[in-house]
């Protein structure tokens, strides 16, 4: 891996989606790029949500209209330009009101992190487009 890298939406990734919302994830670099945390894109219609367990520290930049994350502390809402910081451990839900695209960055890196989880199961909504 290069030591400066620059990503886009636009540049060729592996995107999965929601099996049964329209929800669209992308890895721009990850453990496979020599990267030690995980930077992606993530694309959600207009109410459109995805319950999920981070068991990897994670923050959400919003590129595009507004993201919310709700735990069981309650609920924040973020907009273009802000950040959502999520600790490893938090059981919640993503949801968008409106279309909303935002960039995840994770440590360690989401997938494996999940995949090595008692959430491994929670994998099975996504499937390749």
């Amino acid at each position: 891996m290069n030591q400066v890298t620059k990503v886009t939406g636009a540049d060729p990734m592996d995107w999965v989606k929601h099996r049964d919302q329209e929800v669209r994830l992308a890895d721009a670099l990850d453990g496979g790029d020599g990267a030690a945390m995980t930077v992606g894109f993530a694309r959600y219609a207009a109410g459109a949500t995805n319950a999920w367990t981070v068991t990897y520290d994670e923050a959400l930049v919003v590129t595009k209209g507004t993201f919310t994350v709700r735990w069981a502390g309650g609920e924040v809402t973020a907009g273009v330009g802000e950040v959502i910081y999520l600790a490893a451990g938090t059981a919640l839900e993503y949801a968008s009101d409106q279309g909303s695209e935002v960039v995840y960055v994770t440590y360690p890196h989401w997938l494996a992190a999940t995949e090595q989880s008692p959430h491994a199961a929670n994998l099975a909504v996504f499937e390749a487009v």
